[in-house]
């Protein structure tokens, strides 16, 4: 929606670039709540995608927003955030995940 208004008041603000960006979050901004859902009612493959999508925009971000003269200074602060957010997401998916995982027990394996 912001770009939407720049594009009509500020046009040099709507990149081409930025365009580009807000095509790839709308995409995700469809998958991650699917995928969210999916990991929330015990889904293996869920919280992968969660653990996957979260570190892929984690680092896509924070290159897009370090790229010089490419992106507006109101995009790089929104980038910076949607990094915290996805280093969030990755550190949380991360932790379920590990705790998720079947812990060997010395006793129901007997002797080795």
């Amino acid at each position: 929606m912001t770009l939407v208004v720049l594009a009509v008041t500020a046009p040099h603000l709507a990149t081409d670039e930025a365009w580009g960006h807000a095509v790839i979050v709308a995409v995700f901004a469809i998958v991650l709540p699917l995928r969210t859902r999916a990991a929330l009612k015990g889904s293996p493959s869920g919280l992968r995608a969660l653990t996957i999508i979260g570190c892929v925009l984690l680092v896509v971000n924070l290159v897009e927003a370090a790229l010089p003269g490419v992106f507006p200074t109101w995009m790089r602060v929104e980038m910076l955030v949607i990094a915290a957010m996805m280093l969030i997401l990755a550190i949380l998916s991360v932790r379920v995940r590990r705790n998720r995982q079947p812990v060997a027990d010395d006793r129901t394996n007997g002797p080795q």
